[in-house]
């Protein structure tokens, strides 16, 4: 026996009234209640100013294609004074300059993180500058890098070959920018701080032929600095958001160790500076812990710190009340005794 439902059209009639009501409240809502916000989300006129390409003539890295999107700046902040981008889509990979009025020498590459997934333009790029410009007196130059997820030719080695690229530019060039060639450093930030330390281990790594007489000069940083950096792709510590972005869903062993930067330390890896927290979920301190350890093994001149709380991505901005608000200034002290040990 079968039942039939019968679904009275009376409770749809009551409902009439509240769904206009509803409407009405919707409709006098504030209409900026649902825009995005009003503030620019492209880069500000000083960075295109500042904007200094990669690679020459048509802007892509050696045997690459076009990329299908555009790439884009998104905000991700309701604060505009608290600015949040991040960029993606990259195909033309290029810095932008951060120049001090009272130059000190020193220059830093500096690599935002984004789990290889975005690039962070703020909280580890633009908010760098009070400390690090303006009262450090270094010369920032901030990587805007492909990201190996996207479709490039050379895949997982995209960012390595820009990072190569881009520390090669600026020594090329330092007289340019009043910067000692002897004084060029990396410092990374979270997935920036894997590729940093790539940079650092696998420098001399040929990942393409030269173009040019830059792609002749030495890509060795003098030194590096590590911040809450990815490192392992092996472990129970290892960042699977950036591993698969590097290397896919499931990787071969001997990839993942390959792209371990703790695997290559050797003799020549430069000095080293390492901070991160230690309450940190998302990259745990084992990845820092791992790299010191590798470059103890080395002799390579290392200086970590370990703050008890800080979580994750703190940049800057996130240490308000923290022990690991020192951390800027302990940098640029260890920068300033890089320079009694550079050739």
């Amino acid at each position: 026996m079968h039942r039939r439902l019968v679904v009275s059209a009376r409770p749809a009639r009551r409902l009439i009234p509240c769904l206009a009501s509803l409407w009405l409240i919707a409709w006098l809502a504030p209409a900026h209640a649902a825009e995005p916000p009003a503030w620019p989300t492209t880069e500000t006129a000083a960075e295109q100013a500042g904007r200094i390409p990669l690679w020459p003539g048509d802007g892509l890295a050696p045997g690459d294609r076009a990329l299908t999107q555009p790439q884009r700046t998104l905000e991700r902040s309701t604060d505009p004074a608290l600015p949040d981008r991040f960029v993606d889509h990259v195909n033309r990979p290029y810095l932008v300059v951060q120049r001090p009025a009272h130059p000190n020498g020193a220059a830093l590459l500096v690599i935002p993180g984004g789990g290889y997934a975005r690039i962070v333009l703020d909280k580890e790029g633009s908010a760098l500058v009070p400390s690090f410009v303006e009262q450090g007196g270094v010369t920032l130059f901030v990587l805007r890098y492909r990201l190996p997820g996207e479709g490039h030719a050379d895949g997982a080695d995209a960012p390595l070959a820009d990072a190569q690229r881009a520390l090669r530019l600026i020594r090329a060039r330092a007289n340019e920018w009043g910067v000692d060639p002897h004084r060029i450093g990396v410092m990374g930030f979270s997935a920036g701080g894997h590729l940093a330390a790539s940079l650092g281990t696998r420098y001399d790594e040929t990942l393409h032929a030269a173009r040019d007489a830059i792609d002749r000069v030495p890509a060795r940083p003098d030194f590096q600095l590590l911040v809450y950096p990815v490192i392992d792709m092996t472990g129970i510590a290892t960042h699977a958001g950036s591993r698969q972005q590097l290397l896919g869903d499931a990787p071969q062993a001997d990839r993942m160790q390959q792209y371990s930067p703790q695997r290559h330390v050797t003799a020549a890896t430069p000095p080293t500076f390492l901070v991160h927290a230690q309450d940190d979920t998302v990259v745990p301190v084992e990845n820092s812990l791992l790299f010191y350890g590798a470059l103890r093994a080395a002799g390579i001149p290392a200086e970590m710190h370990l703050f008890p709380r800080g979580g994750h991505g703190f940049g800057i901005r996130g240490t308000a009340g923290l022990t690991a608000a020192a951390w800027p200034r302990l940098a640029l002290a260890w920068i300033d005794a890089q320079r009694e040990v550079s050739p």
